[in-house]
């Protein structure tokens, strides 16, 4: 129940396809890691074994001092390829509904939550109130209730001295970070202005239409269990604006629709957002899910002094009169994850719960869902209506099994 697709080789999604293959990639071992103390393993339990699932547990059982030890998912077959291919126990893997109830039940420390955004809010919850640490996908939620309940549980992590971190993949690479640092240091100037983008192919579909099951399996096209595509996929680029500017917007107007995929859910396939940020920095924002011959990832920022550009897997640099050549960020789909995986280990091991990913995950998916409200009614949204409307998905689960 987690990230599946058939978009362009530059894109973020791109090593979906050969999830099965990913078991033999091999993952540096840290100094932290290897410094572990001996017979410490975190047993980790994994909500959610789709294609992404299945991938990140691959990772994740190469990082020194983790062990896969449960699993958890609606769907049997999902339980059964992923058993195979991490040799746990029968007894140890969940299926329905309420499989992550019984995960969290069992004796884990640790949970990696890949299930669809809708769960996100109410899995975190539950894994925190049982004690378990937490390592989330992103987007961490659907709607602004969603994202209140994560930071009220990232809050109760850090009181409880539990590691809950959300994995975004550029906030752990170093070409990102020093970009980001250059910004808040003034390299640019005063931004007066901006763009970010999210281009890519369309996703493929899971399952034929018509069931409660194929909807679920289908959930990247559903609004409800996504967030719709400005939410679920989007997010990266968004995540990287907000972080540049260090700031939430204000207000936001937009536009998109449902033109080029028609045949399955209820997800648009673009977007076209302008977003206002503090001291009137106005960005424009567009993204397609459909788009044949290009893709991009794109964040750039316009200041008096210099301009920022960056790329999700190319670029990222400053140009003007305070350049930085940077490089380009290669693999950072992958290499993002295992270093977030490394934090995550060495958090745990070394005590650090302060959990600093939560409040800025909460901004920037606040920030999807901004351009979201304001796009689907064709009109100026301000952030403050949108948090005072405080409006909840259905995720219409009726259908389903326990």
């Amino acid at each position: 129940m987690d990230e599946q697709t058939q978009s362009p080789a530059l894109t973020r999604r791109v090593f979906l396809t050969g999830a099965t293959a990913a078991a033999s990639l091999t993952v540096l071992k840290s100094g932290a890691a290897r410094a572990a103390r001996a017979n410490s393993a975190i047993d980790l339990g994994l909500v959610g074994c789709g294609g992404r699932g299945k991938w990140l547990a691959s990772l994740f059982r190469q990082v020194e001092g983790v062990k896969i030890v449960a699993l958890a998912d609606y769907f049997q077959d999902r339980v059964d390829q992923a058993r195979g291919m991490f040799g746990v126990d029968p007894s140890r893997c969940y299926t329905g509904l309420n499989a992550y109830k019984r995960l969290l039940d069992s004796k884990v420390e640790a949970v990696a939550i890949e299930t669809p955004p809708y769960f996100h809010p109410a899995h975190a919850a539950a894994a925190v109130d049982a004690g378990k640490h937490v390592y989330l996908a992103k987007p961490i939620a659907v709607d602004v209730p969603g994202c209140q309940t994560i930071l009220e549980s990232g809050k109760k992590a850090t009181e409880k001295k539990l590691c809950f971190l959300v994995d975004f993949q550029t906030r752990n690479q170093p070409l990102f970070r020093e970009a980001a640092k250059r910004v808040h240091a003034g390299d640019i100037g005063t931004i007066v202005c901006g763009q970010a983008n999210y281009h890519a192919g369309r996703l493929g579909r899971q399952a034929d239409p018509g069931t409660p099951e194929a909807r679920l399996r289908n959930w990247v096209f559903d609004i409800a269990l996504s967030g719709d595509i400005i939410v679920e996929q989007n997010i990266h680029a968004l995540d990287v604006l907000t972080w540049f500017l260090d700031a939430a917007p204000l207000r936001a107007s937009g536009t998109g629709g449902r033109k080029a995929r028609t045949d399955v859910g209820d997800c648009w396939d673009h977007f076209v957002v302008t977003y206002w940020f503090p001291n009137e920095v106005a960005l424009d924002f567009s993204s397609t899910q459909f788009a044949k011959g290009y893709s991009d990832i794109c964040c750039r920022l316009y200041g008096t002094n210099g301009t920022v550009d960056s790329h999700y897997g190319g670029e990222v640099t400053i140009k003007g009169d305070t350049p930085y050549e940077g490089g380009r960020t290669g693999n950072i789909y992958q290499e993002g994850a295992v270093n977030n995986m490394m934090d995550f280990q060495r958090f745990v091991t070394d005590g650090k719960f302060d959990n600093q990913t939560v409040p800025a995950s909460v901004r920037s998916n606040l920030t999807a869902i901004l351009g979201r409200v304001a796009a689907y009614g064709g009109r100026e949204v301000t952030w403050a209506e949108m948090m005072k409307a405080n409006e909840k998905l259905d995720g219409k689960l009726e259908g389903l099994t326990a």
